[in-house]
């Protein structure tokens, strides 16, 4: 019988191995919960507390929800109860929770704990949406269906690992950037109709500041719009006319739309807290601010985040933790600055159809994150934010096929993989690094 090709039938291909790397996944977070007692309580006493000690909680949602996941499923039953919980995008939970209320309508099952569970269904369809939109998003910008596949394969095994299937904001994250990143592609590949490629770029806007609610490190996708907008307007400089205009338009309404993804959660709190406040209470100290954010305050106060607040002798573990995947993001994010095509294998770069700009502004928005990781947040995050950037999957799976380079994208393959299944065991355990 012939073999048939993983490329001849890619998303069918694509999807199988979706399956079976999520399965594998959740096999290790259910053995590991099964072999021996968590770390840390937290989970236990949050579904007792908050759910109740009758209620029935399954194994998926209780060996999922560890870390972070517990503040986003505490505001999918109570919302925001404690300024620190500001910290944690609304967005997943409120998805969770309006699921679980359609669910519960028209269902008698209350007696079990349904809002992390449909959280951990949102988490596992967005990060198939994210690997199919990464294949649509690489066959528009390069027309190279290997590149297309290995680069989405790489996606379904990322180092962010169990956290792209735990009720976390990662994957609905990475789902959102992807697709926003296709419109966006669309609207240069019609650059000729100015209606089409200011649908594309609007719409690509519109989601971008989606993904921007659930992370708000999305606000680095600004750069698409900031490149696109500064290239208009250059051409507008040359030649004012009617089309070039409205071409200049789009950019700066999408990306608006990318900053209103941050600063509309950043109204309402300020409306809560500094505004609408009970009699006798006093603002809190982020609302005199020059520009008043509970983000960044609630980051500083509670967690610690602020610039070089990490760099103590105590954090060197979690650095170098972090440094494998921080390397692939600035190598290869410089790699595309300084050269596109290079960087990126097959990538279109005609007169009709040029990607280049578009691909630097992606691979400036990586390094962007990897550097502000090194300087300003949690460093280990970097291994799960990383998950939302196709730079990084686009020079790994060129290394991979070339045979000069084959045997860097092999090592880096080897990571990826064993530290998702490592830390498959450590998340579930409720052990760091998280």
């Amino acid at each position: 019988m012939e073999e048939v090709s993983p490329l001849s039938r890619p998303k069918g291909s694509l999807i199988a191995l979706f399956a079976a790397w999520k399965g594998f996944l959740l096999a290790v977070a259910l053995g590991a919960g099964a072999l021996g007692r968590d770390y840390d309580t937290s989970t236990s006493l949050f579904f007792d507390r908050v759910y109740g000690s009758q209620t029935r909680v399954p194994a998926p949602a209780a060996a999922l929800t560890k870390w972070d996941a517990l503040y986003f499923m505490h505001f999918a039953r109570a919302g925001y109860v404690y300024e620190q919980e500001w910290a944690f995008s609304a967005a997943m939970p409120l998805l969770a929770r309006g699921i679980t209320s359609l669910f519960l309508f028209t269902s008698s099952g209350h007696d079990v704990a349904w809002e992390p569970v449909f959280a951990i269904a949102i988490a596992h369809i967005s990060h198939l949406v994210a690997v199919l939109a990464l294949h649509r998003l690489t066959m528009i910008m390069c027309g190279d269906a290997r590149l297309a596949f290995v680069a989405s394969a790489l996606h379904i095994v990322s180092p962010a690992g169990v956290f792209l299937s735990a009720p976390y904001s990662e994957s609905p994250f990475a789902a959102l950037s992807y697709t926003g990143t296709v419109l966006f592609a669309l609207g240069i590949k019609h650059k000729r109709n100015w209606f089409k490629r200011a649908a594309g770029v609007i719409g690509a806007g519109v989601l971008l500041g989606l993904a921007t609610a659930f992370r708000s490190n999305g606000l680095s996708n600004g750069l698409l719009f900031a490149a696109g907008a500064l290239s208009c307007l250059l051409l507008f400089a040359r030649g004012p006319g009617m089309s070039r205009l409205l071409a200049l338009v789009a950019p700066v309404v999408g990306g608006l739309c990318v900053a209103a993804g941050s600063v509309i959660p950043q109204a309402l709190a300020w409306k809560r807290y500094c505004r609408d406040l009970p009699a006798g209470l006093e603002p809190r100290p982020w609302c005199n601010s020059m520009m008043p954010g509970i983000y960044t305050f609630v980051q500083s106060e509670y967690w610690n985040v602020g610039f070089l607040r990490y760099w103590t002798i105590n954090q060197i573990p979690l650095f170098l933790l972090a440094s494998p995947m921080l390397v692939i993001l600035i190598v290869s994010g410089f790699a595309v600055l300084r050269d596109p095509t290079s960087g990126i294998k097959s990538l279109k770069a005609g007169p009709g159809q040029d990607y280049r700009i578009f691909a630097r502004a992606l691979a400036a928005s990586q390094t962007l994150v990897a550097l502000l990781a090194i300087t300003n947040y949690h460093v280990q995050v970097i291994t799960r934010l990383s998950s939302g950037y196709p730079v990084w999957y686009w020079w790994v799976a060129g290394c991979l096929m070339d045979e000069k380079r084959q045997s860097w994208g092999r090592a880096i393959v080897i990571f990826m993989v064993m530290y998702a299944g490592i830390q498959g065991v450590l998340f579930a355990s409720f052990l760091p690094p998280a």
